[in-house]
């Protein structure tokens, strides 16, 4: 072996140690406890409605943010990259006006799709303001494509559903295609502490 061949299988040698110390002592580590976890889940089952309205004078769902150079037309919940907030009631029955109010779903929604299937992202806190979950809310994150009948993720909650998860079915039961103003009837299963 030549004195040449010596030094780069050495510099090689050194690069190598060098890597497995930078791995045996690393910066990455885990630091594991032990805690008392629930074992078992409640299952929940809620039936409610949600109604966002774009129209009128005192809307629950507005517009934040548009597509440079974009024209967003009243009830036109597109084009890709518009952005809403809502403070959504959330009640019992269909109807508003005759239904009691149980709480509110608060969050944002965006278009996110540039093809034919319209699609939003939603990110929402369904939070319960009476009855039994009262002070209670569930949180989503999900997909959510613009037709009739659609899942949605539960990722969360807090109250009675802390450590939630789950789905939501949403069934359009309204939707005015001109303003935009929709009603959803929400079929909620919720697995949580």
């Amino acid at each position: 072996m030549s004195r040449m061949e010596a030094r780069i299988i050495f510099a090689w040698l050194l690069v190598l140690s060098n890597a497995i110390s930078t791995v045996v002592n690393g910066t990455y580590f885990s630091d594991s406890h032990i805690i008392n976890a629930p074992t078992t889940m409640k299952k929940t089952h809620l039936h409610f409605f949600f109604h966002d309205m774009l129209s009128g004078d005192n809307p629950s769902s507005v517009l934040v943010a548009k597509p440079n150079g974009t024209v967003v037309e009243e009830g036109n919940v597109g084009p890709f990259g518009a952005v809403y907030v809502f403070d959504d009631p959330l009640t019992e029955g269909a109807d508003l006006n005759s239904s009691e109010v149980i709480g509110n779903a608060r969050g944002l929604y965006a278009s996110t799709s540039r093809g034919s299937d319209l699609t939003l992202l939603l990110s929402a806190d369904f939070e319960f303001t009476s009855g039994e979950f009262n002070g209670s809310s569930i949180s989503v994150f999900s997909r959510d494509p613009l037709v009739v009948e659609k899942e949605v993720a539960v990722v969360g909650g807090r109250g009675k559903f802390r450590m939630a998860k789950g789905f939501i079915i949403l069934n359009a039961i309204y939707l005015n295609v001109t303003n935009g103003d929709a009603i959803l009837e929400c079929n909620a299963t919720i697995f949580h502490e």
